[in-house]
């Protein structure tokens, strides 16, 4: 029997788990961590198509499938690119109901054309944590872009977007 411990990569890795990592465990599972209550919601720069791919938690969205992710952003640029926002999206339930508690974006950029893809992996999964931690930052995206998505998410929960106070008045102007 070979020992394959060798070839794994040192280091912490989290486990993503569906239900509370320390219900019942006491102690196993220590920095398990879970993303139930997350979706990623993609819109497409360029026709404002606004859409939920749960691949993404694990980078495996239709959009994101079959490209080489690279760092420089001139790689995928030309013929064939589109750019997407990816937001990350946390709900939470409260007192008053569902809310929309973090709301997070990070840009890339992908070319099925040239099987290149641009985005910077850190920024994604800092966003993740941000919205998770209840943060809401889209500062960095288009005003046509907020407008889509603050449809996008009146029209996919209205109760939801009643109760959410703090995106409301983030994306007032939008």
């Amino acid at each position: 029997m070979s020992n394959d411990s060798s070839k794994k990569k040192p280091g912490f890795q989290f486990n993503i788990i569906k239900d509370d990592p320390l219900t019942g465990h006491k102690g196993q599972n220590f920095g398990a961590i879970s993303v139930e209550n997350v979706a990623p919601v993609y819109i497409d720069i360029d026709t404002q198509e606004t859409f939920i791919d749960v691949g993404g938690l694990h980078g495996r969205a239709d959009v994101e499938r079959r490209v080489k992710w690279v760092n420089d952003i001139e790689e995928p640029k030309g013929e064939g690119q589109r750019e997407f926002w990816l937001i990350w999206v946390t709900v939470e339930r409260t007192k008053d109901g569902p809310v929309y508690e973090g709301v997070t974006s990070c840009y890339e950029m992908i070319n099925k054309t040239k099987k290149r893809g641009y985005k910077m992996m850190h920024e994604h999964v800092n966003q993740m944590d941000r919205s998770m931690k209840g943060h809401i930052i889209i500062d960095d995206m288009d005003q046509e872009s907020r407008s889509s998505l603050k449809k996008f998410l009146m029209n996919h929960n209205p109760e939801m977007w009643d109760n959410s106070e703090k995106l409301k008045e983030v994306m007032k102007d939008d």
